[in-house]
């Protein structure tokens, strides 16, 4: 899998803060053998991030762009209207299981406005900032981004097509 890592923080693309959450998605990745082909950090700014995701998924080079940061309740945070203004489809569950299982144990997940979904065959989703909340959204993404991949690749599955499906 081919995977893209944008960050979205003022002070990280000006170089005064580390990329934290970022490298967190790095590490995971490469625990599970994924390639990172693409990795960026750039200002809160709803032109900058969707060009860049909109850049990134047309290019066909990457399989999903994670993004970590812009997704709180503050002036400055525009990821989610980026990543809307670009995304073809929506995909909400899959923001909503990562809010869902951040949530009990720290309730202000609640208020990340992440989103995720496709353009093309790229699946782009928004994780907090912070390197707990992303730690906690990769693990959610473990249990189903090889085959959200597959399916958007086109790949067999093994689902049955409806008309064939037994029920039972």
């Amino acid at each position: 899998m081919r995977v893209g890592i944008l960050t979205i923080s003022d002070l990280g693309a000006v170089g005064q803060r580390a990329d934290t959450s970022g490298d967190a998605i790095l590490d995971w990745a490469a625990e599970r053998g994924y390639e990172v082909v693409v990795r960026s950090i750039v200002a809160d700014e709803t032109d900058r991030i969707a060009g860049k995701l909109a850049r990134w998924a047309d290019s066909n080079e990457v399989d999903v762009v994670l993004t970590t940061g812009g997704t709180g309740l503050t002036e400055r945070d525009v990821t989610p209207e980026a990543t809307a203004a670009i995304l073809e489809r929506e995909a909400e569950g899959i923001a909503e299981a990562i809010r869902a299982a951040s949530g009990p144990g720290f309730p202000r997940a609640w208020l990340s406005r992440g989103r995720a979904g496709t353009r093309g065959k790229t699946l782009i989703v928004n994780l907090p900032g912070s390197t707990n909340g992303v730690n906690e959204g990769l693990a959610v993404l473990a249990q189903f981004l090889d085959h959200a991949v597959d399916l958007l690749r086109g790949a067999d599955t093994g689902h049955q097509a409806p008309e064939t499906a037994s029920h039972g």
